[in-house]
């Protein structure tokens, strides 16, 4: 418990103290009127709080990353914490808070448009061909995923497949309308949800007294049950991606790029929200080490599942 309090602090201290440091390295006006206002259409770039931009950010890059990724990772063992803390606040929260600046700089433009515009149209093409690949393998993932767990929960009269119509019809409506109109409305409901959910599963934890392992010099390894095949470095990098540091989320930070209406929100908005998604994964790697009685039980559980974090 006291691995995970402190880590828990040092994502907050990173986000109060680290944050400002790289507001202050790029450098942030809050005299310069943003893309929300000079390119205000009425469906993209559309002015939102930045309570509502910071949900609508935290739920497009968390989702069910940081839970999966973080009950997976947690099977090398309370090493995870320190990837998660360290992660998120030196490199995923600058990768979001750049991402996001920079596009709020740029008009709001995307990752392929930005690329392009120093690096030339045969790169721009190229990213624009990579970030269509990229989106279609994670959309399936984010499609089939909550699909699953509905099809789980109405197995007998609505399958899987019925729910990943309904979700893949959602995204097309939620694309189609004007961004204020579905993603403003519904997204900072589902925001505050997973955030009640993850707070939840951490007073459950502490209440029913689980003992979440600590790191020490016996534990600052890798407990996996299979060490060899699945070491540290890359596997458990790259198992926690959401909750640490995600090249995805770039494509998401354009989003809330134009709908921004203060430079100086952006740490709120786009730092913020990885701060959040790290928090969010810090929780579910406790848990999963927690509450299945240990690092050990929680690979076996994991291997006789085929390292299916779903089921877990």
């Amino acid at each position: 418990m006291v691995t995970f309090g402190i880590s828990f602090l040092l994502l907050i201290i990173g986000y109060l103290v680290y944050g400002r440091i790289v507001e202050k390295v790029f450098g942030s006006d809050p005299k310069i009127q943003t893309p929300a206002y000079t390119r205000q259409d009425g469906v993209d770039y559309v002015p939102l709080s930045w309570q509502k931009a910071f949900l609508i950010e935290f739920l497009n890059i968390a989702g069910l990353g940081p839970i999966f990724g973080a009950v997976a990772g947690a099977m090398w063992g309370p090493v995870a914490f320190l990837w998660i803390v360290f992660g998120c606040i030196f490199a995923g929260a600058v990768h979001d808070y750049f991402s996001g600046m920079i596009s709020v700089r740029q008009g709001g433009l995307s990752i392929p448009e930005i690329v392009g515009k120093y690096l030339g149209n045969g790169i721009k093409q190229f990213m624009r061909l990579f970030t269509v690949l990229l989106m279609i393998i994670v959309g399936a993932v984010f499609i089939t995923g909550p699909a699953g767990i509905l099809g789980n929960m109405t197995k007998g009269f609505l399958p899987a497949t019925f729910w990943v119509i309904v979700v893949l019809i959602y995204y097309i409506i939620a694309t189609l309308l004007p961004i204020d109109k579905i993603i403003g409305k519904i997204y900072p409901f589902f925001g505050i949800a997973l955030l009640f959910m993850a707070v939840g599963i951490s007073i459950g934890l502490i209440a029913e007294g689980y003992r979440i392992p600590e790191l020490t010099s016996s534990t600052f390894r890798n407990l996996h049950s299979d060490p060899d095949r699945f070491p540290v470095f890359p596997l458990m990098f790259i198992t926690i991606a959401c909750g640490a540091i995600s090249g995805f989320h770039s494509t998401q930070a354009p989003l809330m790029a134009r709908c921004l209406t203060n430079e100086k929100l952006g740490r709120r908005v786009f730092y913020g929200a990885m701060v959040a998604e790290g928090i969010v994964a810090l929780i579910w790697a406790a848990a999963g080490m927690a509450f299945f009685g240990g690092v050990g039980p929680l690979n076996d559980v994991m291997n006789a599942h085929q390292g299916n974090a779903a089921w877990a």
